[in-house]
């Protein structure tokens, strides 16, 4: 540390600190929620709308949406956020505002909110792509697969049992 600090009171070192500072992260999170009881309200015509939306609060906040997509009962989003922003406040936020969202706009008629809770993966820069393309089929995947069976997959394969 330079001398000049060693005698200076703590307010000057937090400042010196703080100037110097840089703040660099790379944090792309996978992020999973249903809809109440898993019910299929989230028809395919509003989706669109829906998912504008979301991109939309995010960008407002300076976080990062790298792609959406979901199905009737469930949507999957690959983002970043801001260092100083919660994963479980944003998802909080996420949830909340687009409920308010649907009901105001009738957007989804008998869309009653969403599940309580979320599952989240984090994944690295170079996974980035294939976590892209992972939620670009989400329509393909669910021809094959439950949303439960989806979870239990996801989560054995992070390590989550």
């Amino acid at each position: 540390m330079n001398k000049e600090f060693k005698q200076g009171n703590f307010l000057d070192f937090f400042i010196f600190v703080k100037k110097g500072m840089s703040v660099y992260t790379q944090n792309i999170y996978h992020v999973v929620f249903s809809t109440f009881s898993q019910e299929e309200t989230i028809k395919t015509n509003g989706q669109k709308v829906l998912f504008k939306y979301i991109w939309e609060l995010l960008k407002n906040k300076n976080c990062e949406l790298y792609r959406i997509n979901g199905t009737a009962n469930h949507l999957h989003l690959a983002m970043s956020l801001q260092p100083l922003i919660a994963l479980n406040s944003m998802v909080k936020d996420i949830q909340q505002s687009t409920t308010e969202f649907i009901t105001e706009s009738h957007l989804f008629p008998d869309f009653a909110g969403w599940q309580e809770g979320y599952a989240a993966f984090s994944h690295s820069y170079k996974e980035k792509a294939e976590l892209v393309n992972y939620i670009k089929s989400q329509e393909a995947f669910h021809e094959k697969h439950t949303f439960e069976e989806e979870i239990t997959q996801l989560k054995q394969l992070h390590g989550l049992n």
